[in-house]
């Protein structure tokens, strides 16, 4: 699909996680900390985001492309998200707009060539702890290697998430591949298995993909913390992932920073 083709991208928003962990999502909880409701997550948002680079350069991005993703405002259940895509020297600017405002903005790229596989490191991804420790300096200090419990995508996850995201483009089900999005919040469950949080905030995160994942393969990572800061009264925590199937094949390469002790509760 050419440029030119690429017409805006509306999705009506679905927050996925009404009933997770993360209270950030919650209705109540999230009115509380000034927000109009529970948030759409993060990862979801990147996820509506990837539909205009995946229009653009089709699975080869999802081999090898890359993405960048900031969040600046949230997103809300039940309301259109529009996704908007430039064309720059680099690749693709893209925005993602709702209720008027600018929700997200990002990079989409494909590199000519494959980009080199991350390091595994010394061996297979780690498990989680048989008991989570609460989050913080230490429980989350750089260096701390995580991992998260192995997902099997089956063809019934692959085919609630693509509900989930209200996805239109027909690739996933015709080729069997995993949606980006799933990918990126392998990120977010390396923190929940790990740790116990409050609720938390996902602010951005970098993606280099390596290789497409399938329906079928079992889903892990290995994880580094390779900061934890404050700033403005929030407590960031970013992570360096290598996200794998199988527990042997790099399929991406991803940097994600979260506000896991928002000022809120400090």
């Amino acid at each position: 699909m050419s440029v030119a083709a690429l017409s805006p991208y509306t999705v009506n928003a679905y927050n996925s996680s009404k009933d997770s962990e993360n209270k950030i999502h919650d209705d109540d909880v999230a009115s509380r900390f000034g927000f109009r409701g529970g948030l759409v997550p993060g990862v979801d948002v990147y996820a509506y985001m990837t539909h205009l680079p995946v229009a653009r350069w089709g699975r080869a991005w999802l081999e090898r492309g890359r993405a960048t993703c900031r969040f600046q405002k949230p997103v809300y259940d039940g309301e259109d998200a529009t996704v908007t895509a430039r064309q720059t020297a680099n690749g693709l600017d893209v925005r993602v707009e709702s209720r008027g405002e600018l929700c997200a903005t990002g990079e989409a790229s494909l590199s000519g060539t494959p980009p080199t596989p991350p390091d595994l490191g010394d061996g297979v991804p780690p498990l989680p702890a048989a008991t989570r420790v609460p989050a913080d300096e230490t429980s989350l200090a750089p260096g701390t290697l995580l991992g998260m419990k192995p997902l099997r995508v089956t063809a019934d996850v692959a085919a609630r998430y693509l509900a989930d995201l209200r996805e239109t483009d027909p690739l996933y089900v015709r080729d069997g591949v995993i949606h980006p999005g799933l990918i990126l919040r392998t990120c977010n469950w390396a923190l929940m298995h790990n740790v116990v949080l409050g609720p938390w905030i996902h602010v951005g995160s970098t993606v280099q993909h390596v290789a497409a994942a399938h329906v079928g393969d079992e889903v892990s990572l290995r994880v580094r913390v390779t900061a934890n800061y404050e700033r403005k009264g929030h407590r960031f925590v970013e992570l360096d992932a290598v996200v794998v199937s199988n527990a042997r094949t790099p399929i991406a390469h991803i940097t994600h920073t979260a506000i896991y002790r928002p000022r809120q509760l400090a």
